[in-house]
């Protein structure tokens, strides 16, 4: 089989040995490999490639067609295929720099700062210095590799090196072993746990619709106030009766402007108040749910992540379901969400209750908002992590409508949270089984059917 030549250039391979967990090593292990597997250098069977950040003080490079994967990219995907990332380079920033456009299904890992997410490329992209990137032969499937990465994310923790940011250095990189099992066995696993992220995926992106339909409702509602310009025009205002007839038909001035008549000029805290219910860790027990800033998505109410209290050590507040918990600190305000369990939250999380429950939607709808976050930053203080308060989340000038119009809301918008809510739940039993399975596929304890003549290597 043909070496397939690095691109990275740099140190030699470090000639000691890391052994992983499952089926990565720096260096190859004593470890006896599963019956017809076996321990191979990973750039004889792939491509290893770096990425590289064009000038910033070169605006011509960016905002191109080129994705550039960076780490925000890697941390939100972890696991699954990019198709698209948050900034873009150009032809003119790869050809002034050392980034490459690398192939789609090509593997990335990070190595340095934010050490072991996994993405693969849905499409030709490029990456920054962050990442080592492997472009799979014919003899690995980049699934395979995928999941290995995966499976070893604990262990790239004894392969990185340094005390304030942890780093992978290319030595050690260069001298990743895996443990291969011929390809056709490579595929039977890579398909059976995609299976399962493929449904992960899938109630990923039906929850993204789901919220998308919330927000539109949201603004057509509470924002544009579109069925009572409709009615004013003498048009339809595209609701049933009974909600089209919740609406007036004409519109007061305020101090937020032209309101729907009957509508009062209030704030956030008419309509929500703070929960401080702080608690000590030996009080909680270990299993409870704990939510911190790391978990919280941005600007989405689809909060699927969480962990244990379990070795959490710093203080806690309590929540319920029927809450909602906003981060108190910059940059953090962009991320909010209602927990679809009760547990115990970061003290930098602001936990915000409605006052009543026909109050649930608007109150979510207002805080996920961009221009909630524009008045969270505005008003936040401190240099060296500028927070805001509940004081001036509070005070956030909101339209007031009628309970009426809450009510009809919440009970459009409250099912779609309890959809995403089981979404979450049955995405998180398919990641448990999808990680329990994980380890046992790639040490060859679980064998898979295997049709007469598929236990040769492909050559």
């Amino acid at each position: 089989m043909a070496r397939v030549a690095t691109r990275t250039g740099g140190r030699r391979a470090t000639t000691g040995v890391i052994p992983g967990r499952y089926a990565l090593s720096v260096g190859k292990p004593d470890r006896e490999p599963p019956p017809g597997w076996r321990w191979t250098l990973l750039t004889d069977i792939a491509r290893l490639e770096t990425g590289h950040t064009p000038s910033r003080k070169r605006p011509e490079y960016w905002d191109g067609d080129v994705p550039w994967i960076g780490i925000r990219d890697a941390t939100a995907a972890h696991g699954f295929t990019l198709h698209d990332t948050v900034e873009h380079t150009n032809q003119l920033g790869i050809e002034n720099s050392s980034a490459r456009v690398l192939p789609a299904n090509t593997v990335c890992l990070s190595r340095t700062a934010s050490v072991g997410y996994v993405v693969v490329m849905g499409r030709p992209m490029a990456t920054s210095q962050d990442f080592v990137n492997w472009v799979c032969s014919d003899d690995l499937d980049f699934r395979f590799l995928k999941y290995v990465l995966l499976a070893e994310r604990d262990s790239f923790h004894m392969f990185a090196s340094g005390s304030v940011h942890q780093t992978i250095y290319f030595p050690e990189v260069k001298a990743f072993h895996i443990c291969l099992p011929p390809i056709k066995e490579q595929r039977r696993i890579a398909d059976v746990l995609s299976a399962l992220d493929d449904k992960i995926e899938l109630n990923r992106r039906m929850n993204g619709t789901l919220e998308s339909i919330a927000r539109a409702i949201f603004k057509s509602w509470f924002v544009d106030f579109d069925p009572v310009r409709r009615k004013m025009e003498g048009g339809d205002p595209g609701l049933p009766p009974d909600l089209a007839a919740l609406f007036p038909d004409a519109v007061s001035d305020s101090a937020l402007g032209e309101l729907p008549s009957g509508w009062r000029v209030g704030c956030l805290g008419d309509v929500a108040v703070q929960v401080r219910d702080s608690v000590k860790p030996s009080d909680i027990l270990a299993a409870t749910p704990y939510f911190g800033l790391e978990h919280l998505p941005k600007r989405s109410i689809a909060l699927g992540d969480w962990t244990t209290a379990d070795g959490v050590a710093s203080g806690k507040s309590r929540f319920a379901v029927g809450d909602i918990l906003f981060g108190k600190l910059r940059p953090y305000f962009h991320k909010v969400g209602p927990p679809p369990v009760a547990g115990v939250c970061s003290t930098d999380i602001v936990v915000v209750r409605p006052l009543a429950s026909e109050y649930f939607a608007l109150v979510l709808g207002h805080l996920s908002s961009d221009e909630f976050v524009d008045h969270a930053n505005a008003a936040s203080s401190g240099t060296r992590m500028p927070r805001t308060s509940w004081r001036d989340m509070a005070a956030y000038p909101i339209a007031v409508p009628p309970r009426a119009v809450c009510t009809a809301f919440e009970a459009m918008a409250g099912p779609l949270v309890d959809l995403t809510w089981g979404n979450i739940t049955r995405s998180r039993t398919l990641s448990c089984l999808r990680d329990t399975a994980l380890p046992v596929l790639l040490a060859g304890e679980l064998a898979l059917s295997t049709p007469e003549g598929d236990d040769a290597y492909a050559t």
